[in-house]
Order: structure tokens, then sequence, then C-alpha cells
């Protein structure tokens, strides 16, 4: 099943700087088709966050950091 990420929100993602790390799991759950709704609930934040962070827009603040990185250890596996 697709979730459908935009076409628009791919581009900005691959456009985006792939050293931000909410760039990073944006690439990853693009890849692995791991839904908007999916990410936001289990780091606890709003979709327009997730949106926000795969897109370049902002950047995780530090206590969610840790989360994304445990999150993205476990989507690599």
């Amino acid at each position: 099943m697709s979730y459908g990420y935009s076409v628009k929100l791919i581009e900005l993602n691959k456009s985006a700087d792939r050293r931000n790390l909410g760039v990073r799991l944006g690439r990853i759950c693009i890849k692995h088709d791991v839904p908007v709704v999916r990410v936001a609930a289990r780091l606890g934040v709003s979709r327009q966050a997730v949106y926000n962070w795969f897109a370049g827009v902002s950047n995780p603040k530090p206590p969610v950091a840790k989360k994304i990185e445990r999150y993205i250890s476990k989507l690599q596996r």
C-alpha cells in the first residue's frame, strides 16, 4: 500500500540539506512508505511538524532529535 507522498514534498525533501536530521528522516520514511501520521504519533508531535522537517523548513528540537535518531535506526534494520 502506498501512502502517497506528494510530488511536492518529495521534491522539497530531495532538494533539502541531507545533513538535517528531519530531512534524513523524511528520506527514509519516503523510501519505506511510512505514513507521516505514524511518524508524528511515534514521536509525539504534529503531522505539520513532520512535514516541515521532511521539507527542510524546520529542525526538530533536541529532545525529539534523540527520538528521531532511535526511530531512524529502527527503520533502517
